[in-house]
């Protein structure tokens, strides 16, 4: 899934706000199932880098999640005070015999405040002996016991805001607990996944603007190669060396196409897009050492 437009085709509409954004991504959605083609076709019709981001980061959750509802924006709530590692996590998850408590609390939980369904990091108290047993819970913005609270915008990505959220003997069921290791099973693979949907809604973004801008057609060619590698990779095993060594491929050579554009943007200064992209590309570099580490590892692992 290629978006290839002409010029004249390749202007955005204009969005400003989440509630612009998201009719426009539930209506991608639901025409396309695959999350890859929810990210791609996202970030081309995306005005910004946020509604990119957005796009990708709603398409990752759902190739992780796949019963995610897909008329709610949902957010996996891993990060706490201390981080967003196993001893990290302090929210907890306590068993009573017909159902589960949780209290905690969790900070950039991504579109929190207008999200509708929460994926919820959370220790689980019985198994927590000699290391931290996580859990992963559904938690419903309306329920009882739970408090949402907007943070401040961000530097790059206005648009796109965050939230705390606090927990208080927040009651669920035992259907909305989540099966398996949470950590090992959700949080760790969604690095991964979110590093490939992203990438290929943000290089889909750019994709729009070279050909509306005119860049070069060698340039738009070798994108193209690299968003349909970013598709074979999104098949891959998220957990697997060999997927984060290849991802870590792709990701250098969309950083080497990205430092290209810094030339085509400048042709082009006074545009409000350009503007927004010289604010908002810092983005790319959140989390680059973890990038780092991953990669480090996945070579270990295969020289082992």
């Amino acid at each position: 899934m290629l978006p290839q437009l002409s010029a004249s085709q390749a202007a955005a509409a204009s969005c400003e706000s989440v509630s612009q954004w998201w009719p426009r991504h539930r209506a991608i959605a639901a025409e396309h199932a695959d999350p890859m083609h929810q990210a791609i076709i996202g970030g081309f019709v995306a005005d910004r880098v946020g509604w990119a981001f957005a796009s990708g980061y709603q398409a990752a959750l759902r190739a992780l999640f796949p019963d995610a509802p897909g008329d709610r924006i949902c957010a996996l709530c891993v990060t706490e005070t201390d981080g967003n590692s196993p001893k990290a996590i302090k929210s907890s998850l306590t068993r009573t015999r017909d159902d589960w408590t949780l209290n905690g609390s969790k900070r950039w939980t991504t579109l929190g405040p207008q999200g509708a369904l929460f994926f919820v990091a959370a220790r689980d108290e019985a198994a927590s002996l000699t290391r931290a047993s996580i859990r992963i819970a559904r938690v419903d913005s309306n329920a009882r016991g739970l408090k949402i609270e907007s943070m401040p915008a961000t530097k790059f990505v206005p648009e796109v805001p965050h939230a705390r959220l606090q927990f208080e003997n927040l009651k669920l069921r035992e259907t909305e607990i989540l099966e398996g290791d949470g950590y090992d099973r959700y949080v760790k693979p969604f690095r991964t996944v979110e590093d490939i949907h992203v990438q290929a809604a943000v290089l889909s973004y750019l994709m729009r603007e070279g050909q509306r801008l005119g860049w070069p057609q060698g340039w738009l060619e070798r994108l193209s190669a690299l968003l349909a590698a970013l598709g074979r990779i999104a098949d891959m095993p998220a957990a697997e060396a060999e997927t984060h060594v290849a991802l870590a491929g792709a990701l250098a050579i969309g950083a080497g196409l990205i430092a290209e554009t810094e030339e085509f943007w400048t042709r082009s200064a006074a545009d409000p897009a350009a503007l927004r992209w010289r604010r908002d590309r810092e983005l790319l570099n959140v989390a680059s050492g973890a990038r780092e580490q991953r990669t480090r590892r996945a070579w270990e692992r295969l020289r082992a």
